[in-house]
């Protein structure tokens, strides 16, 4: 079987997840560091998002897509049950977390402070105040549905590794490190995760810009 190639940037929390996951199905893999929008990432993604991969002539981009196949074709480990309830559970809660959690807490307020192209670099603080009012809520339903388990289930599934990164960036804005260390629940839970093999195994260096 040929190789597995995964395509961006280590830092992504996306690309981290594809790597948890393939961490947890035990899937050997080559890290091509690519940034959004370069051509080698445009030609597999006319979206120009990471991440991608290559398996032999298999090209796949998008995140959730990316976990399914690793799920379907690699043994080990089911990231998604075959039971269709608990499935419908996980797969609920991925979605949660694309279409709701990562664009407030990623794409609006830490991305102000990564990324946020004022002139001098300074995080951008209008960004940062329009979003803030919304992180309680999205901390607050994250917090009762994990409680002292995982997002979806009492073991680890693969809503897990599209949440976790996230909630892991979370520490390192000011504001969401102090809403994140007030919540019981979702400290022990970045703590659990952090001992889990497979995130120890892809811990992204620190960002460059």
């Amino acid at each position: 079987m040929p190789g597995l190639e995964i395509l961006g940037a280590p830092q992504s929390n996306y690309v981290w997840t594809v790597r948890i996951a393939a961490a947890e199905k035990g899937v050997s893999y080559t890290l091509t560091a690519l940034r959004p929008q370069c051509d080698e990432i445009k030609a597999v993604n006319p979206l120009g998002k990471i991440p991608a991969i290559r398996h032999g002539d298999v090209v796949v981009c998008e995140s959730k897509a990316i976990c399914s196949y690793m799920d379907r074709v690699f043994s080990g480990p089911a990231l998604i049950p075959g039971d269709p309830v608990k499935a419908a559970h996980i797969e609920q809660w991925i979605s949660i977390v694309n279409t709701s959690v990562d664009p407030v807490l990623m794409r609006q307020y830490l991305i102000a402070y990564i990324f946020p192209g004022t002139p001098d670099g300074a995080p951008d603080r209008a960004r940062i105040d329009a979003a803030l009012p919304k992180l309680p809520r999205i901390f607050d339903i994250l917090d009762k549905t994990i409680g002292d388990g995982h997002i979806a289930d009492k073991d680890f599934t693969l809503a897990d590794a599209f949440l976790f990164p996230i909630l892991y960036y979370m520490r390192l804005g000011p504001e969401s490190a102090e809403m994140v260390a007030k919540s019981k629940s979702l400290s022990r839970y970045i703590d659990f995760m952090l001992e889990r093999p497979s995130v120890q195994a892809t811990m992204p260096p620190p960002n460059a810009r």
